[in-house]
């Protein structure tokens, strides 16, 4: 049982049963009752925020991006904590859990609480201390709010930068040779009049391709983060100009922007090189 000192400002007890008394959930009371829950647990080892509160870009409609560092084969009992603890604040209202490759030590699950804003949706990813990936370094994941770390065992590691030079000159190679091989699909289903496939493929070929390109041509580091963050990161002509060709209005339109997309995957490929790149990133 929760004992009342614990209780959040926003929860009373009345006659023995719990209520809310204000009407809306906020992140901070979400936050302080999983450090509240999970802090005292040995097997919990180190517990952070990124997403917009790395960044600083916490608005209205943030979500929380939640990290969790545990002991090994210690992940479902703490879903099991977790999920209590939200409980005590409020049913939760839907839960979507996301596969991961076991390889990856990534477990991950989204939670909606009724009576919090539909979109402070909390997106938690348990990790173990084997994980390859913390998702810390500081100049990809932004400057992380850590809540607890009860140990050395989980630190913010440095970028390695030639490794990163090394993995952008791999996928310009991809993204040249998936251009090649696959653009003219789209002129294809148009040749055919299945303009539906022409614009799918549009997107998810030629568009996709053109916005990795102008990533690592302006934003190595996210080069594989889509359109996340594109309107903070890109210059706001080249957004501009990308918000033109991703709104198509007919089929002579989709040709149109079709054509002029593909010319400017072409150019923002040549104008890419390593010299560039090791510049963007900082590797001297």
């Amino acid at each position: 049982m929760t004992h009342k000192s614990q209780i959040p400002p926003f929860l009373q007890y009345y006659r023995g049963t719990l209520i809310m008394t204000s009407n809306r959930l906020t992140r901070e009371i979400i936050i302080q009752t999983l450090v509240n829950a999970l802090k005292p647990i040995d097997y919990v080892h180190t517990f952070w925020e990124g997403g917009a509160a790395a960044f600083n870009r916490i608005d209205e409609w943030s979500d929380i991006d939640l990290y969790l560092v545990v002991s090994d084969k210690k992940v479902d009992e703490t879903f099991s904590v977790v999920e209590k603890a939200l409980k005590s604040l409020s049913p939760v209202g839907q839960k979507y859990d996301v596969p991961h490759p076991p390889q990856s030590g990534v477990f991950q699950a989204f939670y909606r609480l009724k009576g919090s804003s539909e979109y402070l949706v909390i997106d938690l990813a348990v990790l173990t201390l084997c994980s390859p990936d913390k998702f810390l370094e500081p100049e990809i994941h932004g400057d992380v709010v850590f809540y607890f770390s009860k140990s050395d065992k989980v630190k913010a590691p440095c970028l390695n930068k030639k490794t990163m030079i090394g993995k952008l000159l791999k996928r310009l190679e991809r993204l040249r040779a998936r251009f090649d091989m696959f653009n003219n699909f789209i002129q294809k289903e148009i040749n055919r009049g299945n303009h539906l496939e022409a614009i799918d493929f549009y997107h998810s070929l030629t568009l996709a391709g053109l916005v990795e390109a102008l990533r690592i041509r302006y934003n190595p580091i996210h080069h594989n983060f889509r359109m996340r963050y594109i309107h903070y990161e890109l210059p706001s002509e080249i957004i501009k100009k990308l918000k033109n060709l991703y709104f198509v209005t007919g089929e002579k339109d989709l040709q149109e922007k079709y054509n002029e997309a593909s010319r400017w995957f072409q150019k923002t490929m040549s104008e890419i090189n390593q010299e560039e790149i090791e510049k963007l990133i900082g590797f001297s």
